[in-house]
């Protein structure tokens, strides 16, 4: 078992590595699952088998040194200096493999249940949602919202709730469902979603915008024109680029594609029944459904709702919209 449990922990090692080091793309999800899995099993042979041999071990050890007492005793010998304490703990301890495997099982399935149903924190990595979400925030995600999936396949188990305009949603990027992607929902089912020169429709109606402050960008180090809109119940700010045009480049081919109309003014998109259009706050820099498409119900994974952490900026720290 030793050298079985050996090579399993190799693997995983590889695994990860590879990961890390962009040899493969990684599936954390799966990941979490397979050592859920294995884990559980050497935890159930640690509780049902390998544990009661020790037991049983000790116990042999303990009646024989009883038993030798006891011979010693009729001879007349009470004193007995020996002392099997030490090795009946050392019986019964747990060794290295079962340590790292049976040992890690209760945190493995409880990382992996809070994860899969509960919430499930994620580092923003690029600047697509800034003023919103900024680089380096790590957020927390809402899983049970839209409703409860099965984790890996990501099927729908219950309803939960339909995303609306202005949630701020993490979802399976369509083009890689490997890679998760976070952007603010924009267009529902059904919705005529029009993004020209630089103004946002929604079936036929301007959603209004309100000029704020500009925004200074730490990391471009220049300030950008920055507006309050209102697609929900609460308003979100956005960003613009005057330097950006206003048409869509470098359009990928996606499904459903023949609902939009890409012009040198932008484009306008039917949203298709069971999926969703997503954009970025920073209007000028997201690679959103502009480029790819939409996002189909079944890659929803959840909804972004707290900043629990910024390490070069603590007053980040709370929720947003």
């Amino acid at each position: 078992m030793q050298a079985l449990t050996s090579l399993v922990l190799a693997a995983f090692v590889a695994y990860a590595g590879a990961w890390y080091t962009g040899y493969l793309d990684g599936n954390f999800a799966l990941l979490l699952f397979v050592a859920s899995v294995v884990t559980g099993l050497y935890w159930l042979a640690e509780r049902f088998y390998f544990l009661p041999a020790r037991q049983a071990a000790a116990q042999r050890l303990e009646s024989a040194d009883a038993q030798r007492r006891a011979d010693l005793a009729k001879q007349g010998i009470t004193q007995v200096d020996s002392s099997v304490a030490q090795a009946k703990a050392n019986i019964l301890a747990q060794p290295w493999w079962l340590d790292w495997t049976a040992g890690l099982f209760p945190v493995i399935i409880s990382v992996f249940f809070l994860r899969s149903f509960i919430v499930e924190p994620f580092k923003i990595p690029s600047g697509s949602m800034i003023p919103t979400l900024l680089v380096g925030d790590l957020i927390l995600v809402n899983k049970f919202h839209y409703g409860l999936r099965v984790p890996v396949l990501n099927t729908k188990i219950t309803d939960g709730n339909k995303p609306q305009r202005g949630d701020v949603m993490v979802f399976r990027y369509p083009p890689k469902p490997s890679l998760d992607y976070i952007k603010r929902v924009v267009g529902l089912p059904g919705d005529t979603v029009a993004y020209l020169n630089k103004r946002l429709t929604i079936n036929g109606q301007v959603i209004e915008t309100t000029a704020v402050p500009e925004f200074f960008d730490e990391d471009a180090m220049r300030y950008f024109k920055q507006y309050e809109e209102k697609l929900g119940d609460q308003p979100h700010r956005l960003l613009n680029d005057d330097s950006r045009p206003a048409f869509v480049p470098g359009i990928d081919r996606f499904p459903g594609a023949e609902a939009c109309n890409y012009t040198v003014e932008g484009v306008t998109c039917k949203v298709p029944e069971g999926s969703y259009f997503m954009m970025g706050d920073n209007r000028d820099n997201s690679l959103d459904s502009r480029y790819w498409g939409f996002v189909p119900e079944r890659n929803i994974v959840g909804k972004a709702f707290f900043v629990w952490m910024n390490f070069g900026s603590l007053k980040r720290i709370g929720s947003f919209h």
